[in-house]
């Protein structure tokens, strides 16, 4: 039997003669980088607003504290973080030059020297660690959006949307928000693009974060943040931009991360206090720092617990101690994990980004040889202009995207149900055959036939009647091959 060829083989293809039609052209250096690409990690960048908690969700998502969380030189530079054999940081200069530097670590957080160089000087950091959690993924710390420095919010606007036509280094986009600001909507529209050259519905997630702070610290802040999240997800603007909305409790993750064995033992401390006193000390901010609360630990002990959990941590920690939820640092920092909602954006990285990773990484790559075929093409010959359009055309991993952003933007219009189910099939809450088909983990390949089967016929009805528009017609045509592979990948 013949292999059938993939999107990243007909793109690795594509590149492979692009390579032999530009040799010995400068050309030549960024083809060979696109095809590296395709072999890298994913790359996901952090984006939002100043404060929005970029860098603390980063060090949640390493689960070691590296990112700079303080206002300095470094956080007005785009950072990258990747896996590396070696601890190493390099500043890559706007000039195309490359130095090491040398960096210590203060107070967990990586502090760089930049030999004398200004955030201006530099394209970006790149900060090579040992780390599993970057085995898969390579994290971008971008710079605040809404600076008072307009310099610094342009560099994060040009990086996710060049102004030259070229496409977005990165290959997805989380976007913070504390709440649904017009300066967000806005910066989302302007990387938003319909042809999914950079950042879409299908690329870009957007995390509610800071969500403990919701509620004014109370117990019921995150259930208040999920709530919020849920009316933005609903929201017709926000589902145009972005896949799906998720509240994260970014200092909270951060904290049940890296927490340290002094740290519970602070908490259990006053988890061991009458109940009449640890309740007024939770009363304020002021209240748990003054020097007449009664506690015995120090107001620098009580001032890095605040620093560290924020007054919502305190009191989920403490809760879950006196409660025996948890009885030692271990669980109390899985439990601080859980309720933070690190869990359900790993899980979404996982199934939305991880499972499209080939997909999003060559549809990066063929935008990239596209913009370098545009600079020159008549070296670039018809015949490659040419495969460049039939892969776009017949690969439906591409036309899944589009159709799952024409859907999501209403540029299609279909009832409540069908537009949902249609998403859904195509991949929009997951590309597994399972979630697609809405089956149980446990369903079998002759459930899944049979589901696909089901749904095939019922989409190529749609498909073929009359009362159905031309792009109505296509949608579902497209639905219709989802599901015939999905039948095909059971026969295997």
């Amino acid at each position: 039997m013949t292999a059938v060829s993939t999107l990243a083989d007909d793109v690795r293809a594509a590149l492979s003669r692009a390579g032999e039609v530009f040799a010995g052209s400068p050309a030549a250096e960024r083809i060979s980088m696109i095809e590296q690409r395709l072999d890298e990690p994913l790359r996901v960048a952090i984006a939002g607003r100043v404060k929005a908690g970029k860098s603390t969700l980063l060090n949640a998502l390493v689960g070691e504290e590296l990112a700079t969380t303080d206002a300095g030189e470094c956080t007005r530079i785009v950072t990258w973080y990747q896996r590396g054999d070696h601890y190493r940081v390099t500043l890559h200069l706007r000039s195309g030059e490359s130095r090491h530097a040398t960096f210590e670590r203060n107070g967990g957080a990586i502090d760089v020297d930049l030999g004398g160089l200004q955030a201006d000087d530099l394209e970006r950091i790149e900060v090579e660690w040992p780390s599993q959690a970057l085995e898969d993924v390579t994290l971008i710390d971008t710079p605040g959006i809404a600076s008072t420095s307009f310099d610094v919010s342009d560099r994060t606007r040009e990086f996710l949307a060049p102004s030259d036509e070229a496409p977005a280094e990165a290959d997805a986009v989380l976007y913070l928000i504390r709440h649904l600001h017009s300066e967000d909507v806005n910066f989302l529209e302007a990387f938003h693009d319909d042809e999914v050259s950079h950042a879409s519905p299908v690329n870009a997630i957007a995390v509610l974060s800071r969500a403990d702070e919701i509620g004014v610290g109370r117990l019921t802040a995150l259930a208040t943040a999920q709530r919020i999240a849920d009316r933005y997800r609903g929201d017709p603007k926000v589902r145009r931009l972005c896949q799906t909305v998720v509240p994260v409790a970014g200092l909270l993750a951060e904290t049940g991360a890296t927490l340290t064995q002094g740290e519970y033992n602070a908490l259990a401390t006053i988890a061991g206090m009458p109940r009449s006193e640890f309740e007024s000390m939770m009363w304020s901010t002021d209240r748990f720092l003054s020097t007449e609360a009664p506690s015995s630990l120090t107001p620098i002990e009580r001032h890095h617990l605040l620093t560290r959990l924020g007054m919502f941590g305190i009191r989920v920690s403490v809760t879950m101690i006196r409660q025996k939820i948890t009885v030692t640092a271990r669980e109390l920092a899985e439990q601080l994990v859980v309720q933070s909602g690190l869990d359900a954006l790993r899980t979404l990285l996982l199934t939305v980004f991880a499972e499209r990773r080939d997909v999003l990484k060559a549809r990066s790559a063929l935008n990239t040889l596209e913009v370098v075929i545009d600079e020159d093409p008549e070296r670039a010959g018809a015949e490659l202009v040419g495969e460049l359009e039939r892969i776009r055309a017949s690969a439906h991993e591409l036309v899944e995207l589009r159709v799952l952003n024409a859907l999501r933007s209403r540029t299609i219009e279909l009832d409540g149900q069908d537009m949902e189910e249609a998403e859904r099939l195509i991949g929009g809450q997951g590309t597994a055959p399972r979630i697609r088909l809405a089956l149980d983990a446990e369903a079998t390949d002759d459930d899944i036939r049979s589901a696909a089967l089901f749904a095939a016929e019922r989409w190529r009805r749609i498909a073929e009647s009359p009362f159905s528009s031309r792009e109505v017609a296509e949608t579902a045509q497209t639905v219709v091959r989802s599901c015939e592979g999905l039948v095909a990948a059971t026969m295997a």
